[in-house]
């Protein structure tokens, strides 16, 4: 078993990375490049801050079209959904405060219930323009032109409260320094 792990483990490596610059394209809508940005205490860096572990630093990717203009920054979070750890990534631009896009990139909600979250398009979809913070709402009762309301899956409210959840938490903790960023580093 080590040795197969010793020989998987890099192509593993691998095609997460691949996997994640693939989401990463999509909730930025195919950007042209991206930077990979480190947050530690409560600003982000170009560079590792010293002394801090890699592989417990998180990790945020500013995108950019073909002309260099920043597109937005795409945000991986995740946190317990029904049954186990929701992964998500999403898109978002903190002058308008809005979500360019959102992606389940790991989920192991109940199979026709609470993997909705990832497959039913028009849930997917509302998360593209939607303001933040997030609200999550049942579609019988949405308020007309309130785009804070994210309208929840009937079968999957646990599931669709954990992605709304998850996004308002990750903008909670990095909203502030993706601000700074955006100011001083323009």
């Amino acid at each position: 078993i080590v040795v197969v792990y010793g020989w998987a483990s890099p192509l593993i490596q691998h095609n997460k990375a691949v996997a994640l610059q693939a989401a990463i394209g999509e909730v930025l809508k195919n950007q042209a490049e991206c930077d990979t940005l480190f947050f530690s205490g409560d600003s982000l860096a170009t560079q590792l801050p010293s002394g801090v572990d890699p592989k417990r630093v998180e990790r945020v990717y500013l995108g950019y079209d073909a002309g260099h203009r920043r597109i937005g920054f795409a945000i991986a979070a995740a946190e317990p959904g029904f049954q186990d750890i929701v992964r998500v990534i999403f898109g978002y631009d903190p002058a308008s405060q809005q979500l360019l896009g959102m992606k389940i990139i790991e989920s192991k909600e109940t199979p026709g219930l609470g993997s909705k979250v990832e497959t039913d398009s028009a849930f997917v979809g509302q998360f593209q323009g939607a303001l933040t913070p997030l609200v999550g709402g049942k579609p019988d009762r949405h308020q007309a032109g309130d785009q804070h309301q994210v309208d929840m899956i009937t079968g999957a409210t646990i599931s669709s409260r954990a992605v709304i959840r998850i996004i308002n938490n990750a903008l909670a903790r990095l909203g502030p320094a993706l601000e700074r960023y955006s100011r001083e580093a323009k």
